[in-house]
């Protein structure tokens, strides 16, 4: 006697079909978004589920429903009587063999009509159950983090994660260990400024600060709000006033590796969207594939290019650049310059060169001497402003890379410790992601 097989019906194996396409859907829409393994996990132990449940009620029903040929002790003979029955009343002469077991070992025929509409019935309660379990996770899918605006102040406590993370673990814990203020908890707040990369000079007046002002401070909001105040006189040094001689010539230094000819572009981008005309000079003309960088970004900006051949004179590039500036109208004009190890004095007598040549085509020129410094250095970062400072007399400061180090309290340091105004800070590769800095607001992101 032949073993009854298992059957999916037609209906089940669409709406099968249907939630696999659902998923496929649901999981192409879902690959921008920062959910797609969380969701995509719970949409399959839905469906896994869904398929189980089904099984388990199809085997269910046949195994109550349907009974195997010879469990009612009728013959072979009367399975054919019955078939004769069944095929004189009027019923489809060919229909599964389960279904015709399930019509020669019924003692009724009403069994009969039971087997053809209840499977239809359950299967569709199951179709709208599992449209109802689907429903609400389609519901819950977030939108594409692309479409969101996200502000300069998002921007920049992303930046700032790691620092913000790191200082306040170790500022919050010593209230929940110590309770207060005492000389062990000085010491530990000494070790989170420290590890932040704030620096000794910095840390040591800051520390002090707070010992003259431990009786004030109680609990973990007095003492950050007590910080903020301290660091925010740190950032009181005033940048010098714009000059309003056209062209503005902005001279951009800084060690290989830091960022510095991304920086430029952005900067033209900036000055572009501000409505100014902007021109760039590519006077690094020593580091390999400089001058292509520089070309590209400037198309991006929008901004014209004056450069040489390679290994020409940085100098004379320099000298043609506000020449040609001034010749075409153009309102602002950004020099790159060679990036080289900053204890090569070459380099230095290279860049005062470059300075003199500018001086000589426009008197007072440059404007200003802008060094980019990279965070995640350190306090390298600092030894590197202090040496650049001595050899041309930086007058401003650009941070970039914050994004990617959990010291971001080197900003503190080296404004504490230059006295220099602090321009710009970028906090990612967008253009957006370099920020002109405002002190009130790094504060408020760095706790």
């Amino acid at each position: 006697m032949p073993r009854m097989r298992m059957q999916i019906p037609v209906k089940v194996q669409t709406m099968l079909q249907r939630l696999f396409e659902f998923y496929l859907e649901l999981r192409q829409t879902l690959l921008a978004s920062d959910w797609i393994e969380e969701i995509a996990g719970a949409l399959l132990v839905i469906l896994l589920l869904i398929l189980l449940t089904l099984r388990i009620r199809r085997r269910r029903a046949r195994l109550s429903d349907i009974p195997f040929p010879g469990e009612t002790g009728v013959s072979d003979e009367t399975e054919a009587e019955t078939d004769t029955e069944a095929a004189e009343a009027g019923l489809e002469p060919e229909i599964a063999p389960d279904a015709q077991a399930g019509a020669a070992s019924a003692p009724k025929p009403e069994p009969e009509a039971g087997l053809a509409i209840e499977p239809e019935e359950e299967e569709e309660e199951e179709e709208e159950e599992a449209q109802t379990a689907s429903a609400p996770e389609e519901a819950e899918v977030p939108p594409a983090p692309a479409a969101e605006p996200v502000s300069l102040m998002d921007r920049l406590k992303s930046g700032l994660g790691k620092t913000r993370k790191s200082l306040t673990h170790q500022l919050e814990r010593v209230f929940t260990e110590k309770g207060g203020i005492d000389e062990e908890a000085i010491e530990d707040i000494e070790e989170a400024l420290i590890t932040a990369d704030v620096g000794i000079e910095t840390t040591t007046a800051l520390i002090g600060k707070i010992e003259e002002n431990a009786s004030r401070i109680s609990s973990i909001d007095e003492l950050r709000t007590f910080l903020k105040q301290e660091i925010l006189k740190v950032f009181e040094t005033g940048a010098p006033a714009p000059s309003p001689d056209k062209p503005h010539v902005v001279m951009v230094v800084g060690v290989n590796g830091v960022g510095k000819t991304t920086t430029i572009g952005k900067l033209a981008s900036k000055y572009r969207a501000e409505g100014a005309s902007v021109l760039l000079g590519a006077a690094d003309t020593f580091r390999a594939a400089a001058v292509e960088q520089l070309s590209i970004w400037g198309e991006r900006a929008g901004a014209q290019i004056v450069k040489h051949r390679e290994n020409a004179d940085p100098a004379a590039v320099a000298y043609d650049a506000v020449e040609a500036a001034e010749s075409r109208g153009i309102e602002r004009v950004i020099i790159d310059t060679a990036g080289r190890l900053h204890t090569k004095v070459n380099l230095m007598e290279q860049l005062k060169k470059i300075k003199r040549s500018i001086d000589k085509k426009m008197p007072g020129a440059p404007h200003e001497v802008l060094l980019v410094l990279d965070a995640t250095t350190g306090q390298n970062a600092l030894s590197q402003a202090k040496l650049f400072h001595e050899g041309i007399g930086v007058t401003g400061l650009i941070l970039t890379k914050l994004d990617g180090t959990a010291k971001g309290g080197i900003v503190v340091g080296i404004c504490n410790t230059m006295k220099l105004p602090l321009h710009y800070i970028g906090v990612g590769e967008a253009i957006e992601d370099l920020q002109p800095f405002d002190p009130k607001r790094f504060v408020d992101a760095l706790f």
